[in-house]
């Protein structure tokens, strides 16, 4: 398992392609994000589907936000030399919820094991570095309850942290649902109730 920041991962923003040749054979590579094995598998199905006349349709993805679940297939090339290239790609550059599906239609030359592993390396590696890259922030809920005099230290209590404010609603008393960075929940719960010396609420949620 690949080391990650405790509440940040990189992903890829939207889908791209793009195609490499070697030795008469052309290598398409398309890279696309999914957020789970159902949506990944469809993908390479409906990739198979329009791509109906390729030799081979060799993938690889990474999943989950620590990036737990993996997959890749050789689909029919000599093993090791296809999937795991492809996974290499995508996990040197530290991505998750990303899938790379390279097609190749053989062109007559046979590569061997070291070309090939090369070609569907390069042809991952290309794609790659073209997709956009984005850094999703794992953010877990806390609902805040605090006094109209008690406004000032409150918001400034939430200034000083990475905190997305997801809900406020007004009553006697302001309630918010603020999302907070993961690695910073203990942290900000316990600035918040000294700031109100122990007169607000702040209640971790279920994510």
């Amino acid at each position: 398992m690949r080391s990650y920041m405790s509440d940040t991962f990189l992903v890829i923003n939207r889908s791209a392609t793009a195609e490499i040749k070697v030795k008469g054979s052309r290598f398409l590579a398309e890279a696309l994000p999914v957020t789970s094995t159902a949506e990944a598998e469809d993908e390479i199905a409906a990739i198979r589907k329009r791509a109906y006349d390729a030799t081979h349709h060799c993938t690889a993805y990474r999943i989950g936000p620590s990036g737990e679940i993996f997959r890749f297939n050789d689909d029919g090339e000599p093993s090791g030399t296809a999937g795991a290239p492809i996974l290499r790609q995508i996990d040197g550059r530290g991505l998750t919820d990303t899938l790379v599906v390279v097609t190749r239609y053989y062109g007559g030359t046979k590569l061997g094991t070291g070309g090939l592993i090369r070609a569907y390396g390069d042809a991952a590696a290309e794609v790659l570095d073209i997709a956009p890259v984005r850094r999703h922030v794992i953010r877990v809920p806390v609902r805040l309850c605090f006094g109209y005099p008690d406004t000032s230290p409150a918001m400034h209590t939430v200034s000083r942290f990475d905190t997305e404010i997801q809900e406020t609603r007004y009553t006697e008393e302001t309630e918010m649902i603020v999302g907070l960075r993961r690695s910073e929940v203990d942290a900000f719960v316990e600035a918040f109730v000294e700031a109100l010396a122990g007169r607000g609420v702040a209640e971790v949620l279920p994510a």
